[in-house]
């Protein structure tokens, strides 16, 4: 799969110029909006100042801004002792040198996204309500599945675009809300009128706004036309990598179906999760601006596969159920025949079958996560103590025996 690691490189450079020459089109055009004589050319020099800062940023940082915004806490084994393990053999199915970090988000929707430069120094993030809803079968899928884009170098493509995303979609907010609330539209027109700009002003202010309102747009656009077909791939790794077809497409119905908002979830995030979050809050303009492919059609190709988990068999069921011939496995991938067969499900039931046990399991997680202690009383009861408790001593409501909390 070498070339599928020397494409997406060349797609990082592409989206590095593609997007950036974007953020400097609309520094341009806001800057002249605001002043026709000389601010186009202080719009591009801040532009190019904030290209240049975010590039940095994006290599250096933008693994932590993004899960610090996404409200991800590392974690250790004992918060969840099954998701290391499961990461730990999608690591050694995927021939990985290191152990990304783990991270769970405190949010009961179902989720989960990779990110990091390289595969040395990335990280895999789940959300408590994955770790609640799946069994070990579909957990497998959804790791596998991010691992895969650590394996194919994919973290740095979406770490990259994920920051540009958010520059230009700030400078477009920012343009409209002055223009809106700031009355810039109307001194804009008093000094048009009162210089005599004449046509080529006005070309400046109907540009502006169509800037500001398909800025964004473009942007997610550029990402989309490389996007979709590495959700594919990702798709036809994970099967390779966990042998078990069923597990990631189950996950995917389950994570689809759930509706519950991921509250930490924005446009600039949102490309990077296993289903976009925001197609639930109503924020997804059209398909065709989506980074990631249907996930019905996801599933049924994953549910076409019956012979073997090579690449070769999820290219074979992509076509079948694509109705196209259309290559999404690179040729290395097609010719690397190692006729492993789909293997037997681990666990056929849910981690919490009741509904009931889930909501607990999930509430237990994300109050460790916030840094809750627990205490066990004899009579069966599970103290939840808040870190913001100050005393020592702890009463049980149910049977009345004091407990000692360490401070």
């Amino acid at each position: 799969m070498w070339e599928l690691i020397q494409a997406n490189r060349r797609k990082s450079i592409f989206i590095f110029f593609g997007m950036g020459l974007l953020l400097l089109l609309i520094g341009y055009v806001f800057g002249s909006f605001y002043n026709p004589e000389s601010g186009g050319y202080i719009g591009l020099f801040f532009a190019i100042i904030l290209w240049t800062v975010l590039s940095t940023i994006s290599y250096f940082a933008g693994s932590k801004i993004i899960l610090g915004i996404s409200g991800a806490k590392e974690v250790t084994k004992e918060i969840h002792p099954q998701l290391f393990n499961v990461v730990e053999e999608m690591r050694i199915a995927a021939n990985l040198p290191n152990q990304p970090k783990i991270y769970i988000i405190s949010d009961a929707a179902p989720n989960a996204f990779a990110t990091g430069i390289k595969p040395e120094k990335s990280a895999i993030a789940v959300t408590a309500g994955l770790l609640g809803q799946l069994n070990r079968d579909e957990l497998q899928g959804v790791v596998a599945h991010e691992m895969s884009h650590i394996l194919n170098r994919d973290v740095l493509l979406m770490t990259f675009a994920g920051m540009m995303l958010g520059a230009i979609t700030l400078m477009a907010d920012i343009f409209t809300r002055s223009l809106w609330f700031g009355g810039s539209g109307s001194r804009y027109k008093s000094r048009s009128s009162n210089k005599g700009g004449g046509q080529g002003q006005i070309i400046i202010l109907v540009l502006a706004v169509v800037l500001a309102i398909l800025g964004p747009i473009m942007a997610q656009l550029l990402y989309f036309a490389i996007s979709r077909k590495r959700e594919y791939l990702a798709d036809a790794s994970a099967v390779r990598l966990t042998r078990y077809p069923e597990g990631l497409a189950s996950a995917l119905e389950k994570i689809s179906a759930s509706h519950l908002d991921l509250k930490t979830a924005n446009k600039v995030t949102a490309p990077m999760y296993i289903i976009n979050p925001l197609k639930k809050k109503g924020m997804q303009i059209a398909d065709i601006t989506s980074t990631h492919p249907p996930i019905t059609e996801r599933i049924r190709i994953l549910r076409a596969i019956s012979q073997g988990v090579d690449y070769s068999n999820y290219q074979a069921a992509f076509n079948q159920i694509k109705g196209t011939r259309s290559p999404v496995i690179p040729i290395s991938g097609l010719s690397d025949k190692s006729n492993l067969s789909v293997r037997k499900p681990e666990s056929s039931v849910g981690l919490n079958d009741e509904t009931l046990n889930t909501k607990r399991e999930v509430g237990d997680l994300m109050m460790k996560l916030n840094e809750y202690k627990f205490i066990n009383c004899t009579c069966g009861l599970k103290l939840k103590i808040p870190p913001q408790f100050n005393n020592d001593k702890i009463t049980c409501p149910r049977c009345g025996r004091i407990h000692t909390v360490s401070l």
